[in-house]
């Protein structure tokens, strides 16, 4: 690789790991005395298909100038971090490079803004337009959505694109305008919208029986900065629950606060906990997949989450009296709100209990955490723990421990689903 591309490659690959849309595996160590390989190739980064198949990708900026001064943006105009650009032709060069080689399956590219929202989405797109048209790539590829650039081109970009993404920046209105006022909620979310309406118009022409082009079959997805602001985990989901129900986004990312140099006084000057970062994907995982609402885990009483315990089992230790539930006769949704029982362990229950009646050592075949879901369930040999629940000090049974957690954690509970 040339000099100067090995240098912009790890400028801008640096540059994109404030994004949470992809993971990273966290390892750093590189083994004594190995003279081949290494855990942190630049630029590549693990993120997760549907059916939870690893994925490698590369994952660049186009470019970290920006003619934005978001405050909480370490490649904001008024920083002094060094600065990279790619030409369109070295971004699809790398790609493929590394393609060849096996690094990577994919491609998430992102970028600061310069010159103006379209001149941006124009050199995204036509990265993506010649790797599918010229390089016939049939990669995975993610492209960021840039805030205001024209329909034509959010059009175009889907027709390349296997993922839109716009950034809603921040939970709330009011800390938009402290900290990125030249970032408006309404341009953000109508780019969302538009997406969301070419998807839903491509389905109905397929469902017409017509064939329409391939329109960002892997929906769209954004990402929310936390820890920044004051805003509550209540204000957090509540947002996140509208952007979900509005736009039908695939995922909401939450990516805590890192601190910056030269950093706004009204920024925070330590790194949030990661844990609340990882409360917050569980509790994502909650809404919109085990039928909770948000104001039965987060309400004006209680408008942020514990974080030394599971926002499940904090739910299951408020309503006391709605266990322990029998599994030989507790229904799908009744089953789903029992901390330590996921979705998949659920389906096997209803399964298995068709056959015979559910006893402890079934439970335990089916290698759900059993010392945590225990006190809340009814066998036909186990009467649960909850009536003792002040004898056994439940909650520090079953509650995990706080530690940090490395970026790649979070998304675990949406792997295994057993929350």
């Amino acid at each position: 690789m040339q000099p100067d591309l090995s240098k912009k490659l790890a400028i801008l690959a640096d540059a994109a790991k404030y994004d949470a849309s992809c993971a990273s595996s966290g390892a750093t160590t590189q083994r004594k005395g190995a003279t081949l390989g290494t855990t942190t190739g630049m630029g590549i980064c693990h993120s997760y298909a549907p059916d939870g198949r690893c994925i490698s990708l590369l994952k660049l900026l186009l470019t970290n100038y920006c003619i934005y001064d978001c405050q909480y943006c370490v490649n904001r105009i008024t920083s002094n971090t060094p600065r990279a650009r790619f030409s369109v032709d070295e971004v699809v060069y790398l790609t493929i490079e590394f393609y060849k080689r096996n690094y990577i399956e994919g491609l998430f590219l992102s970028s600061g803004i310069i010159q103006t929202p379209d001149y941006t989405m124009e050199q995204l797109v036509d990265v993506a337009r010649k790797l599918r048209l010229d390089q016939h790539f049939g990669g995975y590829i993610h492209l960021k959505t840039i805030p205001n650039a024209s329909q034509a081109l959010i059009d175009e970009a889907g027709l390349y694109a296997d993922r839109l993404s716009v950034n809603i920046e921040l939970p709330t209105v009011v800390d938009l305008q402290a900290l990125a006022p030249e970032k408006k909620r309404p341009e953000i979310e109508s780019a969302m919208q538009h997406i969301r309406l070419k998807v839903d118009e491509t389905k109905a022409d397929k469902a017409a029986g017509m064939k329409p082009p391939i329109f960002v079959p892997g929906g769209q997805s954004t990402q929310m900065i936390i820890g920044a602001t004051p805003s509550t985990d209540a204000d957090i989901m509540q947002t996140a629950n509208s952007l979900y129900t509005t736009h039908k986004l695939k995922r909401v990312y939450y990516s805590a606060y890192s601190p910056i140099p030269h950093a706004d006084a009204r920024l925070p000057g330590l790194t949030p906990p990661l844990m609340r970062e990882h409360r917050l994907y569980q509790t994502d995982w909650l809404l919109r997949h085990y039928g909770f609402k948000i104001e039965e885990i987060l309400n004006a009483e209680h408008p942020n989450l514990d974080l030394s315990i599971d926002p499940k089992t904090a739910w299951a230790l408020q309503n006391r009296g709605l266990f322990p539930v029998d599994v030989n006769k507790a229904s799908r949704e009744q089953l789903l709100r029992v901390p330590g029982l996921g979705v998949r362990s659920v389906e096997r229950i209803l399964r298995i209990r068709r056959y015979h009646s559910i006893v402890t050592d079934d439970m335990k075949r089916m290698k759900m955490p059993w010392a945590r879901v225990a006190p809340f369930v009814i066998t036909s040999d186990w009467n649960g723990e909850l009536k003792n629940l002040d004898r056994l000090d439940l909650k520090k049974k079953i509650q995990d421990a706080p530690r940090q957690l490395s970026l790649f954690e979070p998304h675990i509970t949406a792997l295994t689903g057993e929350i």
